[in-house]
């Protein structure tokens, strides 16, 4: 169904009718000129994040399913990284008449999708047209007592630097997708190019025969045998609220803390630049998964620098005091990767062959990476 048949109100309700509310604090959500919501004496947590396609995220490679499911999922982290609980969502759109309202509902099906995992009430949001491309825009609100909310400025030296999960997988299925996607273009530019010669030469069997091959590429298999785990990471990241509560459980209260979206080696250098502090991470102890590691090889890519750098990993980086380390070393899916140091010492890497090397800030930076 072609967008401009509803317009834009019949839109908003054809895709907002059925939305739950999961939280007290929702008093009402879409259908007026604003969300009302309720928190008494909890203190308000709020990020917002911009997806431009193009930049963030290529339709050649991710359904609009999957991209909901993402643009979801990477705002609730930032709640999780302050030690929050997510509660409401306002969704914005900008985008092309390529669209339509099924693929819009497949959007929505894959926000509901990653808003119903975490009882996160979508409230409200706006859509409109673009000439450039797709561009979605999410804000994410949440809660916290005063006293449990964690910056990135609370590390203290000698703190133990953790993570949760592992890294470079991310980034390691964007790889993946990126030579299937080349190995696509090479074939239909080959084809076209056969079909310029052909049409010189007025050759119409062959014409015949290369316009059913250029037909056919529309069922262009990808060779992503035994790289599901890879491209699961890159495409359906999950927000880390399970670290959240086993941390809470085990009365563990972390005095730094942040997700990984932009890489280790950045995320780790904003903690240690807002708390003063300088670092030592190991590379033995970062904790990468098998899939990344064959993949990186296949590549010819250092593996290192690809968990440190490759960011979109949504994983947990904290840090927590010394005397928690019985506690934190026997958790479930969670590493000690290093220790905070005098702001003297810098930030460095330890290789498996003890050399050190100054840990830099390389990954993911939206205003380079165009």
């Amino acid at each position: 169904m072609d967008i401009s048949k509803l317009g834009e109100f019949g839109l908003i309700e054809r895709l907002t009718k059925d939305l739950p509310h999961h939280n007290n604090s929702t008093l009402y959500g879409v259908g007026d000129d604003c969300a009302v919501l309720n928190y008494h004496d909890k203190q308000v947590l709020v990020t917002t994040d911009m997806l431009m396609e193009g930049v963030h995220f290529d339709l050649t490679y991710i359904d609009l399913q999957h991209l909901g499911y993402k643009s979801a999922m990477v705002n609730i982290s930032d709640i999780f990284a302050m030690n929050g609980t997510p509660r409401q969502m306002t969704v914005s759109i900008a985008l092309s008449k390529r669209f339509n309202v099924e693929d819009l509902e497949a959007f929505y099906e894959g926000l509901r999708r990653a808003c119903d995992k975490w009882n996160v009430d979508i409230v409200g949001g706006d859509t409109t047209s673009s000439l450039t491309g797709l561009a979605i825009s999410i804000t994410c609100i949440g809660e916290a007592d005063k006293t449990e909310i964690i910056y990135r400025n609370g590390a203290k030296e000698t703190d133990l630097i953790c993570v949760s999960g592992n890294l470079g997988a991310a980034y390691m299925g964007l790889q993946i997708l990126e030579r299937e996607k080349a190995v696509y273009y090479q074939q239909v530019k080959e084809i076209n190019q056969k079909m310029a010669a052909a049409k010189a030469k007025d050759d119409q069997p062959l014409l015949k025969q290369l316009s059913k091959e250029l037909d056919d590429m529309k069922y262009f298999q990808p060779d992503f045998a035994g790289k599901e785990y890879l491209l699961e990471r890159q495409l359906q990241p999950e927000a880390r609220g399970d670290i959240i509560k086993a941390l809470r459980d085990a009365n563990i209260h972390p005095t730094a803390m942040m997700d990984i979206s932009d890489g280790l080696s950045s995320e780790l250098m904003h903690i240690c630049k807002q708390s003063h502090t300088g670092c030592r991470i190991y590379e033995k102890n970062i904790p990468i998964d098998y899939q990344t590691a064959v993949t990186c090889e296949e590549f010819n890519m250092n593996l290192t620098t690809a968990a440190l750098n490759g960011g979109e990993d949504y994983e947990l980086l904290f840090t927590v005091p010394i005397g928690d380390y019985e506690k934190v070393e026997g958790m479930e899916d969670i590493r000690i990767v290093g220790h905070i140091t005098k702001p003297e010492l810098g930030c460095v890497l330890i290789t498996r062959d003890d050399k050190e090397f100054e840990l830099k800030a390389q990954g993911w930076n939206p205003l380079t990476n165009s």
